[in-house]
């Protein structure tokens, strides 16, 4: 698990093809001397595996389904990618949980400067979007953030000079591909309310909302609301 601040910033030194899938290698600084094999690092908010380390190089496996998702396959040799260590056990929350699971990408629509700060305002799918609320958190490239606008298909970051200046943020221009993974609380959320309306349903298939059910949702009914069946 992550916290969306980014530790410092590496450089993509060597991406070796490997059918849909790459080897990744990353000049890390520090944290090349801080990881072990196996350990997980999230690269531009995507979750990978250390499977080599010459510091100050990191390398990763990169495999279809990663690739598929992220912008991982956008990536030159000379890039800057984010970089944070997963989170130890007694370390602190500073952004919010990110697990480094994307769950889609979308696109820089346009940046502008206001005083010393950038509203950044980023195109996505519908499908990402119904997780993305005002005020709510957000992972950018593994950045987390607080949504500042959000409408149907584009929402806005509030930037402070801190993030601009110590992530790639800085780097990015209209059109560009971002990582976006999307608050964990609010996909439980839609799952467990999901299978609830589901029972909803299934009731009134058979016939009509029972007691049981509506015990369940929290209703307390006085004793002359039903019948002796249990039902209206």
């Amino acid at each position: 698990m992550f916290t969306g601040i980014i530790e410092t910033l590496g450089k993509a030194s060597r991406i070796e093809q490997q059918g849909e899938s790459i080897k990744l290698s990353v000049s890390a600084g520090f944290i090349a001397e801080d990881v072990a094999l196996g350990d997980s690092v999230s690269v531009n908010g995507v979750c990978l595996t250390v499977t080599e380390i010459k510091p100050p190089h990191i390398t990763f496996d990169a495999v279809y389904e990663t690739m598929r998702r992220t912008t991982l396959g956008d990536l030159h040799i000379g890039d800057s990618v984010n970089l944070e260590r997963s989170v130890p056990v007694n370390g602190r929350l500073g952004g919010h949980i990110v697990q480094g699971h994307v769950d889609g990408t979308g696109r820089i629509a346009s940046i502008r400067s206001i005083d010393n700060s950038w509203f950044v305002y980023i195109d996505a799918s519908p499908e990402l979007m119904r997780y993305i609320v005002t005020k709510g958190s957000v992972a950018v490239d593994g950045i987390s953030l607080t949504v500042a606008e959000s409408a149907d298909r584009t929402f806005a970051l509030s930037i402070i000079p801190h993030t601009w200046d110590n992530t790639t943020l800085r780097d990015k221009r209209a059109g560009d591909p971002v990582n976006i993974e999307c608050d964990i609380l609010g996909k439980y959320v839609e799952k467990l309310l999901g299978g609830h309306l589901a029972g909803v349903d299934r009731a009134k298939d058979k016939g009509g909302v029972s007691m049981d059910l509506l015990t369940r949702a929290g209703y307390v009914a006085t004793a002359t609301e039903t019948d002796d069946s249990g039902h209206w």
